[in-house]
């Protein structure tokens, strides 16, 4: 348990269920049938289609992991808070997809025709929809680390800002060994050092 609680697992697991999520929206979910003008035309609907939505939510499961682990304490529980309900998210569209697969082949079909309203379909869902499931554990997996490892955590913190109760903090020593700011904080402070 002591090693899932570490950032690079938690961010580690965060990207894996990511990458597994962008490669399952590329892969037929659901293959069968439509009723068309025609007559039945053998269809399929992506995961993109089966799953709108579902590209972003990896990206969005990377990006909470990755601010859990960087964040202060209370932006860290926001963003595993965010892991966990885009993993929840995932789960519910995979399993809408498995157990509602003609409906949803139907709708994907009238969306690329064109059309509105869901057309007649006879459909089964791919493995991909359960390949989406074992992402969302995946993320699951990632959440609980996060919350297991999230008390010991520190964010970047104070390391990387300037002291704001040193008044040398950001001067240089001028020609004649005066203090002054460097050109960086004129900047900072909307001075253009380049005009002098």
């Amino acid at each position: 348990m002591k090693v899932l609680g570490r950032k690079v697992v938690v961010v580690l697991l965060a990207i894996a269920g990511g990458i597994v999520l962008l490669a399952a929206g590329r892969a037929e979910w659901i293959t069968g049938t439509v009723d068309g003008v025609a007559g039945p035309v053998r269809d399929s609907a992506l995961g993109t289609e089966a799953a709108p939505g579902l590209a972003g939510l990896a990206l969005v499961a990377m990006a909470a992991a990755i601010a859990a682990t960087t964040s202060g304490r209370v932006g860290r529980w926001i963003s595993l808070t965010v892991l966990g309900l885009v993993a929840a998210g995932v789960a519910s569209l995979s399993v809408r997809a498995i157990v509602d697969a003609p409906n949803v082949l139907g709708a994907a079909a009238a969306t690329d025709s064109g059309g509105t309203a869901t057309l007649e379909a006879t459909g089964t869902a791919t493995v991909w929809p359960w390949i989406a499931i074992i992402a969302a554990l995946i993320l699951l997996l990632a959440l609980v680390g996060g919350l297991v490892g999230g008390r010991r955590w520190g964010g970047l913190g104070r390391k990387y800002e300037r002291p704001i109760t040193d008044p040398d903090a950001g001067s240089v020593s001028g020609q004649r060994g005066e203090r002054v700011d460097s050109d960086w904080d004129r900047v900072t402070l909307g001075d253009d050092p380049s005009v002098d």
